[in-house]
């Protein structure tokens, strides 16, 4: 039985683990849980799945908890921390959204934790000092991503040595075939109608900008010791190919899957094994057709931007990830308009002092300054048009 701690139980990544969590109740425990705010779902984990300790960390809800719950309570950054390395857990679900997952994610390695990850700013904004521990710690780190799940798929007994292309798929999201003008004018709305896949709203905006892409390369060079020039990305409406990885033989290996993240999430949990999916599975004869073109990087920017950010290195791609961290938000909550995303972004990475080998205390610092330089502008409304 895998011992587990969930981190971010109640967003999207986190319910639906505790779903699967739910259809095994001889292969997973269920120890530790952590939200942001949201201590009414939180409670009705709490009594369903009795975990030892739960953190949550908007502080002014540590009373409806504590009222209610037999669980240990703590909260703010060091709650998540806490519940990322307590003793009882062998395995930790980091199913954070933002750098917030950065700090958790290494205290549970230091501490022995095999890391289950669907926050992709873990591996983004700090993916040298991470997968350092990760080697030092001899612990494994399973991606929940579709795409990166597809990847260990296709490399399963293979020789990384003989990979000469690793194909992230992308569905081009909502906005594949707007123009500029159309984007300029795209509304939060529109931004969160994403064509396939169903996720949290900060995940459905890097897919609509195809940040979100650009975060899976930068994650595809950390976790697979892949060199960026042998990674690609090509849009695929159907999101059914997930990733693809050709060797020197020319050789193509696929993994192919209907869009349903409790595939990859149960795979994550299970590995080695292959545990019953009770999910529609795919049948290619209803698939009309299979369609693949390349990203269009003048429009969506946000990917030359990571590609950018990763091959440079060092604090950049910490800085990038902040700056869109914040763009998001702001986007969502009406203060900018959707271009003013990849806007934001080129500022703070041209005004950026590199640091070319951060350790982790590096990468915080520049995380919470590159985030108030940010908001400075946006309040300032200091956004130029490019």
């Amino acid at each position: 039985m895998k011992h587990l701690s969930v981190l971010g139980s109640t967003g999207s990544i986190g319910t639906q683990t505790l779903e699967i969590v739910k259809q095994f109740p001889d292969e997973f425990k269920i120890v530790g849980l952590t939200a942001n705010k949201n201590s009414d779902l939180l409670l009705k984990q709490i009594k369903e799945f009795k975990p030892k300790a739960v953190a949550i960390m908007d502080i002014s809800k540590v009373d409806d908890l504590l009222n209610f719950s037999s669980a240990k309570v703590y909260s703010g950054i060091e709650g998540l921390n806490r519940i990322a390395a307590m003793q009882e857990a062998d395995t930790v679900v980091n199913a954070l959204v933002g750098s917030i997952g950065i700090d958790p994610t290494y205290n549970a390695i230091k501490n022995k934790k095999n890391i289950a990850l669907a926050n992709k700013e873990t591996l983004v904004a700090a993916g040298s000092v991470i997968m350092e521990e990760v080697k030092k710690n001899n612990v494994s780190m399973m991606p929940i991503d579709s795409e990166h799940s597809a990847i260990f798929q296709c490399l399963n007994g293979e020789n990384i040595k003989e990979v000469s292309k690793i194909t992230i798929t992308c569905s081009g999201g909502p906005f594949k075939n707007h123009t500029m003008q159309q984007l300029e004018n795209a509304s939060v709305h529109d931004a969160l109608n994403h064509p396939t896949w169903n996720m949290g709203n900060k995940i459905t905006i890097d897919s609509a900008t195809l940040m979100n892409k650009g975060f899976e390369v930068i994650e595809a060079h950390w976790l697979y010791g892949i060199d960026y020039e042998k990674i690609k990305i090509v849009v695929h409406p159907q999101s059914i190919v997930h990733s693809l990885v050709q060797f020197d033989d020319k050789s193509v290996i696929a993994q192919l899957g209907l869009p349903d993240m409790k595939i990859p999430i149960q795979y994550a949990l299970t590995y080695p094994k292959r545990f019953q999916n009770f999910s529609k599975s795919l049948d290619l004869a209803e698939i009309k057709n299979l369609e693949f073109s390349e990203p269009d990087f003048e429009k969506f920017s946000c990917l030359k931007y990571a590609y950018e950010a990763g091959t440079v290195g060092g604090t950049l791609p910490a800085v990038m990830n902040a700056a869109n961290e914040i763009a998001v938000l702001a986007f969502l909550e009406n203060k900018i308009r959707f271009l003013d995303i990849p806007r934001l972004i080129r500022k703070m990475m041209e005004e950026h002092n590199l640091i070319k080998n951060p350790d982790l205390k590096d990468i915080l610092e520049i995380d919470k300054k590159t985030k108030e330089e940010t908001n400075k502008i946006i309040e300032e409304k200091l956004i130029v048009e490019s």
